[in-house]
């Protein structure tokens, strides 16, 4: 079996830049979760998928704010995107999805829990990510688990994350820790470009592999001594970033096949979903459970 794994909050900011406006019954916004519930749906119609669960930042901040006042916050949010949330995880439920809605933890984490939990189940073929998210890529396992973006059509197996960012799936909170993630507020550290950063982890994996001293380095780069000592003058700062960027694995969810199964639509939450969103043929698009063959 395939189990597919949805970054919920994703698909809900992408939906919301690229749907039109619409408004509901109480004439708040509903164009993204509209959206949403289109997206959600081809999973089952057009991809076939039978096991699947999404996850939420129902809460935008995390435990990582507690670490780093710097990370991301809700702050900036657009309040027409922010105050669709609640729908946007019924909808979820409505069609029957399993739905993770975080609040202490972050969806990543929810979704990296999940990954590592099934992609050594017996069981299970494949986990299939969906998100272009860089930071979810960590989870990547050769072909068992994998990121797909639906939008471009794209497949991260192990060999094409090298590819997109340079280093191997493990070396990602590494990278994301020296580099810099603005989309989460990590600043990284002076000096450590993408290119160069990507060279020092293929031959030294993980920040704490790097030697201290430039002169102990087996790989001779350019600007090394900069590097070197941008890094030692800041390396609790760099351990921190990891930390921030590294994904939990211990999040207290049910990711079993059997949890994850689709089993039909939710009837009771999905006629209140259609008057939301002004939709009252939603139960029609919605398949009925396939029979074992």
């Amino acid at each position: 079996m395939k189990i597919y794994l949805v970054d919920g909050t994703y698909e809900l900011f992408r939906a919301y830049y690229g749907a039109p406006s619409r408004t509901g019954p109480t004439g708040k916004e509903v164009g993204a979760c509209r959206a949403l519930f289109g997206s959600l749906l081809s999973l089952l119609t057009k991809d076939q998928a039978t096991h699947v669960a999404v996850a939420f930042d129902t809460v935008i901040e995390s435990f990582r704010n507690k670490l780093f006042p710097g990370y991301k916050t809700g702050a900036g949010i657009e309040p027409d995107l922010y105050q669709q949330f609640p729908l946007a995880e019924q909808i979820t439920q409505a069609l029957g999805f399993v739905c993770w809605p975080m609040t202490d933890f972050e969806a990543d984490d929810a979704l990296a829990t999940a990954a590592f939990q099934l992609g050594s189940h017996p069981d299970v073929d494949q986990v299939i990510i969906c998100s272009p998210d860089k930071d979810l890529m960590q989870c990547v396992d050769g072909q068992r688990v994998i990121c797909w973006d639906r939008r471009r059509g794209i497949h991260y197996d192990e060999p094409e994350v090298i590819n997109k960012m340079g280093v191997a799936p493990a070396s990602i909170p590494d990278y994301l820790a020296l580099v810099g993630d603005t989309a989460d507020g990590i600043p990284g550290i002076s000096k450590w470009g993408a290119k160069s950063t990507a060279q020092v982890l293929n031959v030294y994996p993980h920040i704490e592999n790097i030697p201290s001293d430039p002169e102990q380095w087996t790989l001779h780069l350019r600007g090394r001594t900069g590097l070197v000592n941008n890094l030692n003058q800041h390396h609790s700062e760099a351990l921190l970033f990891k930390k921030l960027a590294t994904l939990r694995l211990d999040v207290p969810i049910n990711a079993s096949p059997e949890a994850l199964k689709w089993n039909g639509a939710r009837n009771e939450i999905l006629e209140m979903v259609s008057l939301e969103l002004r939709d009252p043929k939603l139960s029609s698009r919605i398949p009925s459970v396939r029979k074992p063959t």
